[in-house]
C-alpha cells in the first residue's frame, strides 16, 4: 500500500511538476537555443525508435539532421549538438531540484523505519534503558570525499537550492526567472579545479546543509530518547578527505592540507558567529552583553585570520557562563535556543569535520627506502634487510627527519606533512586531524612504516595522537588481513599504541578497487568474510574493531542501498560504529538537503539498532556459506577471464569515454596512477573505470559473472538452493538487489552497432550475452517479472533520468564514431565527448 502511495505522490510531486517546469525552458530568450526545447522530444523519440530498430547513433542523427532540421553543414551540426548538450544539462539540474523538493512528501510513505518508529517500539516494549545505552555509545561517521563525480559549482548549487524552495511554494513566475538565470550560468568549470577548490566546494555543503542538519538530528534524539543525561556528541560525526587524500589526488601537498584545515575551521567560526549574532537578538539582557560581545569579537577575528587561535574552551567557556547567568537571573528565557547552539559547539568543536590523511603504501616504500639509505641503514634496497631487522629499525631506531635532507619530492612532502600535523591539531583540536589511512595495505609494513615516520618526525611513540588505519582493498590484502593484524597486535610497541588510542583499531575495507580487482560478488563477499575475521582477531586481543567502509556511488563502486547493506551484516561482525565514505554525486543526491541528510542518517542509526534489538540475528549457515563461496568463485572466474581478454583494455581505451575523463575539468586529479606509457588495469582509478562502463550504458563491474555463476548452479540442479539463499540471507539479497540496479541502468541498444566492429565485435557480444544471462538469472532467483520490481520509485526515477540523457548519449556515441573515422573535425568531436560526460554523470544518481 505504501508503495502505491509513494508512486502517486511521485507522479504528482515529481513527474507532473517536472513536466510543467520543463516547459518553461521552451521560452528561454537566449540566442541559439530558442528551438532546442521543442526539438528535444522529437529527438528523443527518434533516438528511441532508431536504437530499437537496430540503427546506430550515426545513422539516427544524420537522418534527424536531414529530415527534421535541414542542417547540412557539419560545423552547424556540431554547434547544434553542443546546444542540445547544454540544454540537457539544465534539464538534469531542474529534475534534481524537483526530486529533492518532493523528498519529504514521498518519504512520508517510506517502508523504512525512522528513529521515531524505533522509539515507539521501545515505548511498547519498555526497553528504554537498552536503547538509550546503545545510542549513548553508538556512532556513525560520514566521510566526504572529493571523487570527481560531482562538480556543480557553488553558484549552481545555490540555484538548485533556490529552485527547491520555489518549487515547494509553486512560485512559477520566480521559477521562470531562476531558470533564466540557470540558462545563463555556466554549469562546468572553466578550468580544472585545484584540490583546494574541490575542498571548498564540499565545505560549502558542510556550511549550508550539514551544520544545521547535524544539529537538528542531535536535538531530536536528545529530546526524544527519554534520558536526561544523554550527551553523545559523537553520534553523527563528519569526516573529510579533500585536501588530505594524497592517494586519491597526487596533487595534494602539505601546504594544501594546511590550507584545507584552516578553511574548515574558519568556515565553522562563520557558522558560530552567525548563530551567536541571531541569539544576541533574543538575549538582549544587560548581564549577558559583555560575554556575548567578547565572544563575537573573538569569532569575528577568527573568521578572517587563519593565525587567530580560538580554542574549544575559548568558545564553550563563555557560552557556559552565559547559560548560568541566563538560568540564574533571566528565568531561563530562550534557554532551549542557547542549548541548541551549545550542543552544536560540543559536536563540531573547532574542527567541523575530521580531515583524514591517506597515502598509498607504495609511496611509503619509496620514502622509507630513501630515509634508510640516507642514514646508512641500507645501500639502496629494503630487501637487503631481513623482516626481523626491518621491524627492529622501524620500532626502535632513533632518527630525526628534516625535509631538505632528502632529494625525492615524495620524501620531502611526506616528512613536511607529518611534521605539520601537530600544529593542525593545535589549531583545530585533536579531532581535527587524527587518522592516517594507508591504501593497498597487504603486509605489516603498511602500518609500521607510518608508525616509524611519526616517531622520526618527533612524535613520542607512546603519545602518537593518530589512528593508523590499514586499507585492505585488494584480494590479497583482504585474504592476509587477519594474519597482518595479529602480527601487529603481537608487537608490544604497536599494542601500546592501540591501547593509548582507546583500545580501538580502525580498519578500512575498500569497495571500488576491490570490485575492479575481483569482480562484483567476490569482492563484496570477501569484504564480509574479512570483516568477520577481523572482528574475531580484534576480540581475541581485547581490541574494539571499527570498520570504515569505502562505499562508492553506484553498486559497481560499492554503493547501493546503504541501510540495506548495514542491516544485512552478520552477528559475527563488530557493530561498534558505522563509518563510510560518501562519494561524488551521492553527497548531493542522498545527503544534499537537510531533509535528505536527516532521513539517511536516521537510516544509518536504525541499521545499527536493527542488528542489536529487533528481528532475528543475521546468521549464514555453513551450507549457505559454501554456496555463496561457489557462486563467488564462479563469477570471479568469468570476470577474471574478461579482465585478461586481449581486447579488454583496448576496448575501454578506444570504444569508451575513458581517455576523456582526464580531459574534462571535472576533478583535479589524473585518471590513473603512475606515468606508464601503456595503460594497465591496476593503474586505472575506479572512478574512470566504472564511469566509462556507465557512459557506455554497459555497467560491467556491477554484475559481470553473476549470470554465469547462477546458471552453472542451475545446470547442477541447485537453483532452488540459490533461490533459498536470496530469500533467507539478507546480505546475498542486498548484493543481488544492487546488481539489479546496475542492470536496470544498462542499455546495450546504444552500442549495438559495435557488434559488427571487426576488432571489437566479438568482445561486445561477450558483454551482451553476460548481461542477458545475468538479467534472466536474477529475475528467476528473485521471482520478479521486471528488474527492481519492488522498488518502483527508484525505477521510475531512473527511467525519467535515462530519457532525459538519451539524446546526449546518442550524441556522445555519434561523436565517438566520427572520431573513429578520423574526421577532419576530430578535435571538435572530442570536445563533444568530453562535454557530454557532465550531464550523464549528474543524471546518474544512485540511492546509496
Amino acid at each position: 500500500m505504501k508503495q502505491v502511495q509513494r508512486l502517486e505522490e511521485f507522479k504528482k510531486s515529481v513527474n507532473n511538476k517536472f513536466n510543467v517546469y520543463n516547459s518553461l525552458f521552451l521560452n528561454l530568450p537566449y540566442r541559439n537555443i530558442e528551438n532546442v526545447g521543442m526539438v528535444i522530444p522529437l529527438m528523443l523519440d527518434q533516438c528511441q525508435k532508431g536504437l530499437k530498430s537496430g540503427q546506430n547513433p550515426k545513422e539516427i542523427l544524420e537522418a534527424f539532421f536531414e529530415n527534421f532540421m535541414a542542417i547540412d553543414s557539419e560545423k552547424e551540426r556540431i554547434d547544434f549538438m553542443f546546444r542540445i548538450i547544454q540544454y540537457v544539462e539544465r534539464q538534469v539540474v531542474l529534475y534534481d531540484s524537483v526530486e529533492d523538493a518532493a523528498f519529504p512528501k514521498i518519504y512520508k510513505h517510506s517502508n523504512n523505519l525512522a528513529i521515531k518508529d524505533y522509539f515507539e517500539l521501545v515505548d511498547k516494549n519498555k526497553s528504554w534503558d537498552k536503547i538509550s545505552d546503545h545510542l549513548s555509545n553508538f556512532s556513525a561517521r560520514l566521510v566526504l570525499t572529493a571523487h570527481p563525480t560531482q562538480f556543480y559549482t557553488p553558484a549552481v548549487l545555490d540555484i538548485i537550492a533556490e529552485l527547491r524552495t520555489l518549487i515547494l511554494g509553486d512560485k512559477i513566475d520566480d521559477i521562470d526567472v531562476t531558470l533564466q538565470q540557470l540558462g545563463l550560468t555556466s554549469l562546468i568549470n572553466s578550468k580544472k579545479p585545484t584540490p583546494l577548490d574541490e575542498a571548498k566546494n564540499i565545505i560549502y555543503i558542510l556550511r549550508n546543509v550539514y551544520y544545521d542538519a547535524v544539529g537538528e538530528l542531535y536535538a531530536y534524539l536528545k529530546s526524544n530518547i527519554n534520558n536526561a543525561e544523554f550527551e553523545n556528541y559523537n553520534i553523527m560525526k563528519l569526516g573529510f578527505w579533500p585536501g588530505g587524500d594524497r592517494d586519491g589526488n597526487p596533487f595534494v601537498t602539505a601546504d594544501i592540507t594546511n590550507d584545507v584545515a584552516d578553511e574548515l575551521r574558519i568556515t565553522l567560526m562563520k557558522c558560530y558567529y552567525n548563530d551567536l549574532k541571531k541569539l544576541q537578538q533574543k538575549l538582549t539582557f544587560s548581564g549577558l552583553q559583555e560575554d556575548i560581545n567578547k565572544l563575537r569579537a573573538n569569532l569575528y577575528t577568527a573568521m578572517f585570520n587563519p593565525e587567530k587561535q580560538v580554542g574549544y574552551q575559548d568558545i564553550i567557556g563563555p557560552l557556559t557562563q552565559i547559560r548560568a547567568v541566563l538560568v540564574e537571573r533571566y528565568h531561563s528565557l530562550y534557554l532551549e535556543e542557547l542549548d541548541y547552539f551549545i550542543d552544536k559547539v560540543k559536536i563540531f568543536k573547532t574542527h567541523f569535520a575530521t580531515l583524514d590523511i591517506r597515502q598509498d603504501h607504495s609511496m611509503h616504500v619509496k620514502v622509507i627506502t630513501e630515509i634508510l639509505t640516507r642514514n646508512g641503514l641500507i645501500k639502496e634496497r629494503l630487501d637487503e634487510l631481513s623482516e626481523k631487522e626491518l621491524i627492529d629499525i622501524l620500532l626502535n631506531e632513533k632518527l630525526s627527519l628534516k625535509v631538505f635532507d632528502y632529494n625525492e619530492e615524495i620524501t620531502q612532502e611526506t616528512i613536511k606533512n607529518i611534521l605539520q600535523l601537530k600544529s593542525i591539531q593545535e589549531k583545530n583540536g585533536e579531532e581535527g586531524c587524527n587518522r592516517y589511512i594507508i591504501s593497498n595495505s597487504e603486509d605489516i609494513f603498511s602500518v609500521l612504516f607510518v608508525f616509524a615516520l611519526f616517531r622520526w618526525c618527533g612524535w613520542n611513540a607512546k603519545e602518537i595522537s593518530f589512528d593508523i588505519v590499514p586499507l585492505f582493498e585488494t584480494m590479497k590484502g583482504m585474504e592476509d588481513s587477519e594474519a597482518i593484524m595479529q602480527q601487529l597486535f603481537d608487537m608490544p610497541e604497536y599494542m601500546a599504541h592501540v591501547r593509548q588510542r582507546s583500545e580501538k583499531q580502525t580498519m578500512m575495507l575498500g569497495f571500488s578497487d576491490g570490485t575492479k580487482d575481483g569482480g562484483y560478488l567476490k569482492a563484496n563477499w570477501s569484504i564480509l568474510k574479512t570483516k568477520e575475521s577481523l572482528s574475531g582477531v580484534c576480540a581475541k586481543n581485547n581490541i574494539k574493531a571499527i570498520f570504515f567502509d569505502g562505499r562508492g556511488g553506484p553498486p559497481a563502486r560499492g554503493g547501493g542501498k546503504t541501510h540495506r547493506f548495514y542491516a544485512a551484516q552478520t552477528k559475527d561482525i563488530a557493530n561498534n560504529e558505522i563509518q563510510l565514505t560518501i562519494q561524488g554525486q551521492t553527497i548531493t543526491s542522498t545527503y544534499g538537503t537537510k531533509e535528505q541528510f536527516v532521513y539517511n542518517c536516521e537510516q544509518l542509526l536504525t541499521a545499527g539498532l536493527s542488528n542489536s534489538f529487533y528481528g532475528d540475528e543475521n546468521v549464514i549457515t555453513e551450507n549457505q556459506r559454501t554456496l555463496i563461496e561457489q557462486l563467488s568463485e564462479l563469477s570471479f572466474e568469468k570476470y577474471d577471464a574478461l579482465k585478461h581478454h586481449d581486447k579488454f583494455m583496448p576496448y575501454l581505451e578506444n570504444m569508451s569515454t575513458l581517455k576523456y575523463y582526464t580531459k574534462a575539468n571535472i576533478g583535479s586529479r589524473p585518471g590513473k596512477r603512475g606515468n606508464k606509457a601503456k595503460l594497465e588495469l591496476s593503474d586505472l582509478r575506479a572512478i574512470s573505470f566504472v564511469g566509462s562502463w556507465s557512459q557506455l550504458k554497459q555497467n560491467v563491474p556491477g554484475y559481470f559473472g553473476l549470470g554465469t555463476a547462477i546458471k552453472t548452479m542451475k545446470d547442477k540442479g541447485k537453483m532452488e538452493e540459490v533461490k533459498n539463499l536470496y530469500e533467507k540471507v539478507p546480505v546475498f539479497r542486498a548484493l543481488m538487489s544492487n546488481s539489479m540496479m546496475a542492470l536496470s541502468k544498462c542499455y546495450f541498444e546504444l552500442t549495438a552497432y559495435m557488434r559488427d566492429d571487426e576488432e571489437y565485435g566479438d568482445f561486445w557480444i561477450i558483454l551482451k550475452n553476460e548481461y542477458d544471462l545475468s538479467k534472466e538469472m536474477l529475475l528467476e532467483i528473485s521471482g520478479m517479472e521486471i528488474l527492481m520490481e519492488q522498488e518502483a520509485l527508484s525505477r521510475e526515477s531512473i527511467k525519467i533520468r535515462e530519457n532525459i540523457v538519451l539524446p546526449l548519449l546518442v550524441i556522445q556515441q555519434y561523436a565517438l564514431q566520427k572520431i573513429g573515422e578520423d574526421s577532419p573535425m576530430k578535435e571538435l568531436y572530442e570536445k563533444i565527448v568530453t562535454r557530454s560526460l557532465y550531464g550523464n554523470i549528474n543524471a546518474s544518481r544512485n540511492s546509496a
